[in-house]
């Protein structure tokens, strides 16, 4: 076994800034479907709903569908 050397990441740094990356990541989005109005009342909860059952891959649609269906003055 290798030991790991200075400046070379071993998994789970990746592991740990994934994790940090998708925290952050769903929390952004979160915040921002509940300060968005959107076109349907129901739009909002349905994304609440994705996001809060798939948290990185819901909030990566929201942020490539879901925004461009909220009211145009967000």
């Amino acid at each position: 076994m290798e030991d790991n050397k200075m400046g070379e990441l071993g998994w789970q740094e990746y592991l740990l800034f994934f994790s940090i990356f998708s925290i952050i990541f769903f929390l952004i989005a979160l915040i921002n479907i509940l300060k968005s109005n959107f076109k349907q009342s129901s739009d909002k909860a349905i994304w609440l709903i994705v996001i809060l059952l798939l948290p990185f891959l819901g909030s990566l649609l929201y942020f490539i569908i879901g925004r461009n269906q909220r009211n145009k003055n967000n």
